[in-house]
């Protein structure tokens, strides 16, 4: 469990910084507003993962040609504009799930207890998993949500608003475009979705009832791992699409941040001129956030 759980926070911190940074780059390929990321609101809403989220947010888009130009919506959709409240919670699950980690894996978790300067052997429970299987249960719905908002982008930068063309290629043919990576984000997502039960909450006793309550810690272990990687898949699809969505709004610029990272994207993955097989590209997507 502890192994798992080291694993899958190394992760969960990359995937979070990396849902920033491609949550930036769809904020300014679909024309969004930066209001909602301005330091008065999160004062108010003290939440340290928010404030830190809207923070990164200005980071990442001051200078931006698109983002400060005049928009003609009052509003987007939640799945831009609640970014700080849900990308920040989920920061927050992070930061407390690697807190509870680190004392686990510098304490002594067997049975018996032994304590030499004391002359003392004490029978007890120090091997139960409960103080990390739920925090590892949480860690899966924290990064499972990282995943859901952004299959939600994802979907709105096909949808055909805002001046973005019908599944985001300019001369569609037998593949639909964009579509597919979407239709693929979709099912991962559902599938987190069904992994994101808690394993915590079960418990079937054991060894004549003598083990009578247990954590089930090892289950939720291997499902926070298949969901880590089911969130890297779908946050590369995310950078697959905003990175072919901000190629329609040239010639006008993102901020510098924005537009490094779309350089190097694009040295691995091209533009989709024509409508092609998009699983080598999702591929290609998924090694540059690694």
């Amino acid at each position: 469990m502890s192994a798992h759980a080291v694993w899958s926070l190394i992760q969960a911190e990359r995937l979070s910084d990396w849902a920033d940074k491609i949550g930036a780059m769809s904020l300014d390929a679909y024309d969004g507003r930066i209001e909602p990321f301005c330091h008065q609101v999160h004062e108010v809403r003290p939440h340290q993962g928010q404030i830190d989220t809207a923070a990164r947010f200005r980071e990442l888009l001051e200078g931006s040609e698109i983002i400060r130009r005049e928009k003609s919506h009052v509003q987007d959709p939640y799945s831009f504009r609640c970014i700080p409240q849900v990308h920040g919670a989920s920061k927050d699950t992070i930061r407390y799930v690697k807190s509870v980690i680190e004392t686990e894996i510098n304490s002594a978790t067997d049975n018996p207890t032994v304590f030499p300067d004391e002359d003392l052997i004490v029978s007890a429970g120090n091997f139960h998993g409960q103080p990390i299987a739920i925090p590892i249960d949480m860690l899966t719905l924290a990064l499972s949500e990282l995943s859901n908002i952004s299959e939600r982008r994802i979907y709105k930068l096909i949808a055909g608003q805002r001046g973005l063309p019908n599944f985001l290629v300019a001369k569609p043919g037998l593949n639909s475009g964009f579509m597919i990576p979407q239709y693929t984000a979709a099912s991962i997502v559902s599938q987190s979705k069904g992994l994101c039960m808690p394993a915590s909450a079960d418990s079937i006793p054991s060894s004549q009832g003598q083990e009578d309550h247990v954590s089930m810690g090892a289950n939720g272990a291997t499902k926070l791992v298949r969901v880590v990687e089911n969130t890297e898949r779908v946050l590369a699809i995310e950078l697959l699409n905003a990175a072919q969505a901000l190629e329609f709004r040239r010639p006008l610029r993102s901020s510098w941040a924005i537009e490094k990272i779309f350089a190097g994207f694009r040295k691995a993955v091209p533009f989709v001129e024509d409508d092609t097989y998009m699983h080598p590209l999702i591929e290609k997507s998924i090694e540059f956030i690694r």
